[in-house]
């Protein structure tokens, strides 16, 4: 399928995408920030994702929770979600409300800060600490989603801390840091508006323009840290984590080429024959075949910087001991790093993908969202074009050199959770432990 896409940058910098289809009575509004956790600074951890919320109080005329008010009313969705390299932040509304949804993410941009408060700030920050400790510290497994880009990236690297922060960074956070941080971030050239759906092109640029045309460009943020690692980890690495869980899990991640590139398409394909679909390697034997596990998801972490990160996620059946289903999920991993794929899993691993994409791209709010993506990172949404082709011309061969070259035990990491140990009763319980073997 071939996805219209127009795009435009205004005099202040804001890269516009406009995809217009009349298939269905909606619109999406998607507009990415280029920052994420990667740009906090040590000791300020959790600031983008603390400004996701933030986003929602209230700007210069818009009051606390109204922007939810005001969309929900005109009868369309809204949300936004947090990244390690990226903040967004979307509605989809009927077509004819199109300018309520830009105007109330322009006045945010442009007037957020006269409408910020202390007190909107203590509130938030305590939201926050209570989703941390919902969806992560208290959450069985929670853990995974920060331990991960910890094991795959060094503490120094930009990606290796928690995306929702730190308890102590977050009560350490002032109006002053916060202030900044917007000023700093959330500016028209450091975002992406895409537009998808039901519209009139000159009328959604003459709403663009109206609406965000007179806010001022930033005066630049500064430059990330040291991207660069290492293709691979040189050696094997293993986390055991002992946690209020039923089943042990297992994630196995590996240090992969960065998203768009040539050789992330080989990783995808990799992905999708280990563990996309029922007729995966690892969902037919160690799902259908020897009953062992549950649950198997394979994936990559879409990172357009310095290194991406393939995981397999396996949850084990009940009864399954942890080093029975490990072994069984190294023994398919073994098996296409050292024998490769054949020209059969290749061609359905990229139907699969294909198939996916194409189901995503017919609804307004996930096109404007991939268009927002190749935006940001490439500065050319015209990629969304290209992608069901690059998926065609992975080579089996090509797939095998990837699996060789970086699916070996020297690129290897094991993050392992498994059911804590009941503890005589004369012994308080501790908080869920960690260790390194």
């Amino acid at each position: 399928m071939s996805i219209a896409v127009q795009s435009f940058t205004l005099s202040n910098g804001l890269f516009v995408t406009l995809s217009e289809d009349h298939s269905a009575p909606i619109v999406a509004v998607n507009l990415w920030y280029h920052v994420g956790s990667a740009n906090e600074r040590p000791g300020r951890t959790g600031f983008a994702h603390l400004f996701e919320h933030m986003l929602f109080q209230g700007s210069a005329n818009v009051g606390a929770n109204e922007h939810f008010e005001l969309v929900q009313r005109a009868g369309g969705t809204l949300n936004g979600s947090t990244w390690l390299d990226r903040t967004n932040y979307f509605e989809t509304v009927p077509s004819h409300q199109l300018a309520i949804a830009l105007w109330l993410e322009a006045d945010r941009m442009g007037q957020l800060l006269p409408a910020m408060t202390q007190g909107k700030l203590d509130t938030q920050r305590d939201v926050v600490k209570n989703e941390r400790r919902w969806s992560v510290d208290n959450q069985p497994y929670g853990t995974w989603w920060e331990r991960v880009p910890a094991i795959g990236f060094p503490p120094e690297h930009p990606f290796h801390h928690s995306l929702i922060g730190s308890m102590e960074d977050l009560s350490e956070a002032s109006l002053h840091d916060v202030e900044q941080f917007f000023a700093t971030y959330y500016t028209p050239d450091n975002a992406v508006l895409t537009i998808a759906g039901d519209f009139d092109p000159s009328e959604a640029r003459a709403l663009v323009d109206k609406y965000f045309g007179q806010i001022p460009r930033g005066a630049g943020k500064p430059p990330l840290g040291d991207m660069s690692v290492a293709p691979s980890f040189g050696e094997p690495r293993r986390l055991v984590v002992e946690d209020e869980v039923m089943l042990p899990r297992i994630y196995l991640i590996f240090r992969a080429p960065v998203f768009g590139t040539e050789e992330h398409y080989d990783a995808s394909i990799a992905g999708a024959i280990l563990g996309m679909g029922k007729g995966s390697r690892l969902t037919r034997t160690l799902v259908r075949e020897q009953q062992i596990a549950s649950e198997v998801s394979v994936f990559t972490f879409d990172l357009a910087k310095g290194a991406d990160l393939l995981v397999i996620d396996v949850t084990a059946q009940t009864g399954v001991d942890a080093s029975i289903l490990e072994r069984a999920i190294v023994q398919q991993v073994d098996a296409i790093h050292e024998r490769g794929v054949t020209h059969a899993e290749v061609e359905r691993a990229a139907a699969l993908i294909e198939t996916q994409f194409t189901i995503a791209m017919q609804s307004a709010g996930d096109r404007a969202d991939k268009l927002s993506m190749f935006a940001t990172y490439f500065r050319d949404p015209n990629l969304v074009n290209a992608q069901s082709e690059r998926y065609r011309k992975v080579t089996a061969a090509r797939v095998s050199r990837f699996a060789r070259e970086r699916l070996g035990s020297d690129n290897r990491a094991t993050l392992v959770y498994v059911p804590r140990e009941v503890e005589p009763a004369d012994q308080n319980l501790t908080a869920t432990s960690a260790k390194s073997t």
